[in-house]
């Protein structure tokens, strides 16, 4: 039997209408900044859709572009000046930056409180003490992806195979705090024995970024399986996950694209909701 095929495109639908309606009954705009760095043509696609979907739930939307020859001086003095910019809700650096620009130090500049990425130092902190604050985006999508299908959480046991700060550790650390309660293991390049790992898991996470990683033997018949890698391929995107094997033993399954990718984006847009509301009122 072929797995439940979980529809983040769906997903995303539905966060945006709710973001959507919650703007619409506010008094004023929210505002999402977006800083883009150099030329690479899936920066600026990428953008251009965070850009479009703002524009879709009326977040006002503030963009600046900035050479690749750029200074890290530069970057920072944008940052800066849409850290002291009242009509700016959420600051979102376009990652990774080109050449040496250092990408995390210019995130630690941002104000947390406009950290809509979820990806400042002190936002990690508060979910690692699992305080309120801005998560990041993918990590959250993920989340709202299982709530949404009623995919219980609470007891399972899960195992995230990557450990990056952008989804492995900050996911592991949202499906394993109160409220959630799963029991959590991170598996990563050097892990031993990598089947036996992932097919003890009820809700197995591939977020590696190499091309079909998880095959059928990976997985337990009838577990949720959240493949988060976009990889680009002479045949197209493609996930970390082998789908047409997996999908005949998963009970559920994101594919890709159409999985986790759109829900990174319907996260942004309520994370800059949220930023907008604990600043304003």
């Amino acid at each position: 039997m072929s797995a439940l095929i979980l529809n983040g495109k769906e997903v995303a639908a539905a966060v945006k209408a709710e973001v959507a309606d919650a703007v619409a009954g506010l008094d004023f705009r929210p505002g999402l900044a977006t800083v883009l760095v150099g030329d690479d043509p899936a920066s600026h696609s990428y953008v251009r859709g965070k850009r479009r979907d703002a524009a879709e739930v009326d977040i006002e939307s503030f963009h600046y572009e900035l050479s690749g020859s750029s200074s890290q001086q530069e970057v920072i003095d944008v940052v800066e000046r849409l850290n002291a910019d009242d009509s700016v809700d959420g600051i979102l650096v376009q990652l990774p930056l080109p050449g040496d620009l250092d990408g995390e130090a210019v995130v630690q500049r941002i104000d947390p409180s406009k950290d809509v990425d979820g990806l400042h130092p002190f936002n990690l902190g508060q979910l690692v003490l699992g305080r309120g604050g801005l998560r990041p985006c993918t990590p959250s999508g993920i989340m709202r992806i299982l709530d949404h299908y009623n995919l219980p959480i609470s007891g399972r046991r899960a195992v995230v195979v990557g450990r990056s700060f952008l989804v492995g550790r900050p996911l592991a650390l949202l499906m394993s705090e109160k409220g959630a309660d799963a029991t959590v293991s991170i598996a990563h390049s050097r892990t031993e024995d990598l089947e036996v790992l992932t097919q003890s898991a009820d809700i197995l996470v591939a977020a590696t970024g190499f091309p079909g990683l998880i095959t059928a033997e990976h997985v337990k018949p009838g577990a949720t399986v959240i493949d988060v890698g976009i990889n680009r391929t002479d045949e197209g995107l493609v996930g970390d996950v082998d789908f047409e094997s997996v999908v005949e033993v998963a009970g559920a399954i994101t594919p890709v694209p159409g999985g986790v990718g759109p829900m990174t984006r319907a996260m942004l847009l309520a994370n800059t909701l949220s930023a907008a509301m604990a600043r304003r009122v």
